[in-house]
């Protein structure tokens, strides 16, 4: 009873403070309440501290089979819904430079249908960090990592309930397809006989700041030639993308930009370790944002 009243005043709370919800995705798996996306972040968090205590005595787990499986199924689901958008806001109709949260019927249903699963994927994404802890790749736990993974999941469930389509639709349709060639980049890189092949990392690297900058041109050009669709949101998320390019732009320098000396090149050899299903001196990443990692 008292997690009943406690659930009750938390999401009339957030009720008072964003108004009232989108109808037409009420009953919806985990969107009715805020309590279980809260919970599950918590959890997230939990696990980290807990994880990394746990396994501080202990050695690294080998999951080489349990990566080629996780990455392919992210992989999978990822090109699932790039395709589903696409064709969604396609059969609707979608204006590329703003589009409203009602003006296309079905098809606006079948965009909130697919961003639910975008809003799932965020959870099952928490495995990322999961695999870090279990390998004791606790460098690669870094402070953008973490902050992109707790802070989406429940982001996307404030865009479930109030902005379930329209607008909305961009970001993920283009994160959707980095997500198709990042983790295809992680599943191959587990594989011996394909790191060869994995000479495109750099470029991945550009292809996800360039997907930040596209969300925040998209967001800001309904703000110009508005539609409809909540001003408040379009500033909101132009705000947290700008705060995702600062800490990737510091990532990518940090990376790229920063290149050996030429006594340095010579005495170091060119390695082949994978670690985590990651080359040791190349980068480690998750969710579509590539986190900040020394060589070691």
């Amino acid at each position: 009873e008292h997690l009943k009243a406690f659930d009750q005043e938390v999401n009339a709370f957030v009720d008072y403070m964003f108004g009232p919800r989108d109808a037409r995705v009420r009953g919806w798996f985990l969107l009715d309440s805020y309590l279980p996306t809260f919970f599950l972040t918590g959890a997230y968090l939990l696990c980290i501290w807990l994880g990394n205590k746990f396994m501080k005595d202990r050695p690294p787990f080998s999951l080489r089979a349990h990566l080629i499986v996780y990455n392919l199924g992210i992989t999978l689901l990822s090109l699932y819904m790039l395709i589903e958008l696409v064709l969604a806001t396609w059969e609707g109709g979608y204006n590329l430079q703003c589009q409203n949260l009602h003006s296309a019927g079905e098809a606006d249903i079948r965009v909130a249908k697919v961003l639910w699963w975008y809003y799932f994927s965020k959870v099952i994404e928490f495995m990322d960090t999961i695999f870090f802890v279990l390998r004791k790749k606790s460098s690669q736990i870094t402070f953008l990592h973490v902050y992109h993974h707790a802070t989406m999941f429940n982001i996307w469930w404030c865009v479930l309930n109030w902005i379930p389509c329209g607008q909305s639709f961009f970001g993920p349709t283009l994160n959707s397809f980095i997500h198709v060639l990042m983790y295809s980049y992680y599943g191959l890189s587990v594989i011996p006989s394909m790191r060869k092949y994995l000479w495109w990392k750099k470029y991945l690297t550009q292809a996800q700041l360039l997907q930040f900058l596209l969300t925040i041109v998209h967001t800001l050009s309904a703000a110009v030639k508005p539609c409809g669709f909540p001003f408040g949101c379009l500033m909101f998320q132009s705000s947290y993308m700008a705060t995702l390019v600062i800490l990737f732009i510091n990532f990518y320098i940090k990376t790229y930009r920063k290149a050996p000396s030429r006594t340095a090149t010579k005495e170091t050899p060119v390695t082949t370790e994978i670690k985590n299903g990651f080359h040791k001196d190349y980068f480690a990443a998750a969710n579509g944002f590539l986190n900040d990692k020394k060589a070691q």
